[in-house]
């Protein structure tokens, strides 16, 4: 599986962890309609989900990780 592969399964699976997490108490404790508790769902995990970015250079492809609740840009070694 070459990187730009696995970026693309680990952001899909944070974005989805993040939607199920906020759409399960947006449809237990409100009384919203299913199109805006998932589109609130959707906006949050949108927000909150880390991006994962794949660049070319001379040694090869590297992943990098930006986050909202950590400063910078994290390099994984993947």
């Amino acid at each position: 599986m070459n990187k730009k592969t696995k970026v693309f399964i680990a952001q899909f699976l944070c974005f989805a962890i993040l939607f199920i997490i906020v759409r399960i108490p947006i449809d237990y404790f409100t009384d919203l309609t299913s199109i805006w508790g998932s589109l609130i769902g959707a906006v949050v995990a949108t927000i909150f989900a880390p991006q994962f970015k794949v660049f070319d250079t001379q040694q090869g492809q590297k992943i990098y990780m930006r986050w909202i609740f950590i400063k910078g840009v994290k390099e994984l070694n993947w």
